[in-house]
């Protein structure tokens, strides 16, 4: 074990605040990875204050990590020191079931490994996130980091990024499609950024007229406000995909009437239950309301490979690591364009 320089929570309502872990000695498959950057997700404070009940303490968020290899183990073939790499939300699962054979290993049979609050599936140490100084991840669930994303913008691709990339591919968004992206934060910033990218026609549904602008500069074709009850009339039947980013409980009968003919309504920010609607809404027009969670770790490389291709990187705050109990008021204001992103190397001031 090494003693690692890291920040987390002990107790509900102890904040964020300076820690040492320990990080596992390299087996064989293992990479070493300095932390360069991490991004702060919505899931890293529910986690802390324990919001789902299921926290176990001494607890390190931070799984939108980015990083340089250090060390290898000895069975290791496809890094090596000095490699650019990230590291997302899962860190193992179990490898023969077959969501993980077809490269779905965060729907795991068995459960997957999070890179936080998870029990190592060998020795059953505690698993801790990148709010620290390295971390140490089996090669299999490490992604190579292209060499033309800035590092510090692209943390939150391996979260906001995967969840919003995920259900657009898995839905075959591309030319022709009339996606619909609700809400205007950390994920919907990004799934208007890469429906446009796949070639869809976009708009971005929101409760916030003043959003409009900041929606067309990242690339939406339209923007509707969903408080307008004329203009939501006037969209009915006129999307194919509709991906919901809003975080809270939310009423889904509104836009469940812009869906058109066997459209979807994809859940990707929402994680709890959900306010009832008239099934009508769906049996009229063989309608779906679906969920989707974060990609596999192919998938995950491919929209990694893709951002390169097409420059897209997440909108970002960078912030020293002693702001991040300021940072999760913020963020539950929705006081941030679009993530923020932690710089490591402010870990120990």
């Amino acid at each position: 074990m090494t003693a690692t320089a890291a920040w987390g929570a002990t107790a509900p309502d102890s904040g964020i605040n300076a820690m040492t872990i320990d990080r596992r000695t390299l087996r064989d498959e293992d990479v070493a990875i300095d932390i360069a950057f991490c991004g702060v997700c919505h899931s890293d404070l529910h986690v802390a204050r324990s919001d789902w009940g299921r926290t176990t303490y001494p607890f390190v968020p931070g799984h939108e990590i980015v990083g340089t290899v250090s060390a290898v183990g000895a069975g290791v073939t496809r890094f090596k020191v000095g490699d650019r790499v990230a590291v997302g939300t899962v860190v193992d699962s179990c490898r023969h079931c077959d969501a993980c054979h077809d490269g779905e290993e965060n729907y795991c049979r068995e459960g997957t490994t999070g890179t936080y609050n998870s029990k190592d599936r060998i020795d059953g140490s505690p698993t801790y996130g990148g709010y620290s100084a390295n971390i140490v991840v089996a090669e299999p669930y490490v992604l190579r980091l292209p060499d033309s994303l800035d590092m510090a913008a692209a943390a939150p691709l391996l979260c906001a990024g995967i969840t919003t990339y995920s259900p657009l591919k898995n839905w075959n968004v591309g030319p022709g499609s009339r996606v619909g992206v609700i809400g205007l934060g950390g994920l919907g910033h990004m799934g208007v950024k890469f429906a446009k990218a796949l070639g869809a026609e976009v708009t971005m549904i929101t409760t916030s007229p003043a959003k409009g602008e900041d929606a067309k500069k990242l690339g939406a074709d339209h923007v509707l406000v969903s408080t307008d009850k004329e203009a939501m009339r006037a969209a009915s039947r006129s999307f194919d995909f509709l991906l919901d980013t809003i975080p809270v409980k939310h009423d889904l009968t509104r836009y469940l009437f812009l869906l058109d003919r066997k459209g979807t309504l994809c859940i990707v920010g929402m994680i709890e239950p959900v306010e009832p609607f008239h099934s009508g809404l769906l049996l009229g027009g063989q309608k779906a309301v679906a969920g989707s969670g974060v990609g596999g770790i192919a998938q995950t490389q491919e929209m990694l490979d893709l951002c390169a291709e097409k420059g897209i990187l997440a909108e970002i705050e960078l912030i020293p690591m002693a702001e991040i109990n300021r940072a999760y008021e913020r963020m539950e204001k929705a006081d941030v364009k679009y993530r923020f992103v932690i710089d490591m190397s402010t870990l120990e001031g």
